[in-house]
């Protein structure tokens, strides 16, 4: 199993420390850094800024916005980045959800797995660098009776296929990543349950694009912070896992809340949200349960992450995730360490 690391949004107020984080975990030897893009900062220019200067990490967007970018755009910057970078890239997309898409990008929410199909295959096809034609439900390329006509992508990536993932949570979604993509990014997931959220989808849609999870990247991000206190780690959380169960969405669409439920949570993820979206940000914390934090994150000593990561591999993850915690640079470097040293003393390494 190999590690990697996510440095989440840039102006999320540790940004002076993600470049001395990401340049430690390339010393340290992990395998790719990714960055997340929301309606802030975007993922290409924080992870250029990281390739420059870094030496043989990987940089991945987690995610970059399918709303955001037509395909043939989403391609160009792919294939730039693998350029530059020496061959370093990785494009992860998702679909982001309907507040962000339709407020902030304007662009309706609908049909998400067809939309990133669809999506999907011509980022693949402009990559191929073979003149562009593209006829589908919601991209029609060139557009019909006017000026356009198949044009190439004139940059040539470093690499001839560049690692597509694609950020997936309900079942459905699973199953189409397991389809079409080479990875897949995953959120909140419990090793206990990893088989019946993820695992099983993403092998029924490889196994009906006819290949096996041999090759296939199973990258969950789990949050990671190091000590003796578990229960004191684990409320360093609860605002950050409040947000997603309680906030991040409607009260209809928030698929975080809804993975939360899939897991055992179905009364406890009612009251996060009832109490998040009521405005009491402090109680929706407070009702998080510890257990649906411990079984989403790595915490404790070295020992107890070591055990943990044993069991996140025997589940099937093949590139783990860490978002390292602490509230200054030594204790993120602190961290970042301790990861690679629970993955020597668990014999994954």
């Amino acid at each position: 199993m190999r590690l990697g690391i996510n440095l989440g949004y840039w102006g999320a107020g540790m940004d002076g420390d993600n470049l001395a984080v990401a340049q430690e975990a390339d010393r340290l030897g992990y395998d790719v850094c990714w960055a997340a893009e929301a309606y802030g900062s975007d993922a290409p220019t924080v992870l250029t800024w990281v390739a420059a200067q870094t030496e043989s990490i990987d940089v991945g967007s987690a995610i970059m916005q399918i709303p955001a970018r037509q395909p043939a755009m989403a391609a160009m910057t792919a294939a730039t980045l693998d350029s530059l970078s020496g061959g370093r890239f990785r494009l992860g997309l998702g679909v982001s959800g309907p507040q962000v898409s339709e407020g902030w990008y304007g662009v309706k929410f609908d049909k998400p797995l067809a939309r990133t199909r669809e999506y999907v295959e011509i980022v693949r096809k402009a990559m191929t660098r073979e003149r562009l034609s593209y006829e589908g439900q919601h991209w029609t390329l060139p557009l019909p009776d006017g000026p356009g006509k198949p044009i190439k992508l004139t940059v040539h990536p470093q690499r001839e296929h560049i690692p597509l993932y694609i950020a997936a949570i309900g079942p459905k979604n699973m199953e189409q990543t397991g389809e079409i993509a080479d990875g897949a990014l995953l959120i909140f997931p419990s090793a206990d349950h990893l088989e019946d959220t993820a695992l099983k989808h993403l092998r029924a849609g490889r196994e009906k694009a006819g290949k096996t999870m041999e090759g296939f990247d199973v990258c969950p991000t789990l949050p990671l912070a190091v000590g003796d206190d578990v229960n004191g780690l684990a409320d360093m959380f609860r605002p950050y896992t409040a947000l997603y169960v309680g906030g991040m969405g409607s009260r209809k669409q928030n698929f975080y809340n809804q993975l939360a439920q899939r897991m055992g949570y179905e009364k406890e993820a009612a009251e996060v949200q009832d109490k998040y979206l009521s405005g009491d940000k402090s109680g929706a914390a407070a009702a998080v349960p510890r257990q649906l934090i411990d079984q989403t994150t790595l915490l404790g000593p070295v020992e107890r992450i070591s055990d943990r990561m044993q069991a996140y591999a025997a589940a099937g993850v093949t590139t783990l995730t860490l978002a390292p915690a602490g509230f200054t640079l030594d204790e993120r470097i602190a961290a970042l360490r301790a990861g690679t040293d629970a993955l020597e003393r668990s014999g994954l390494a």
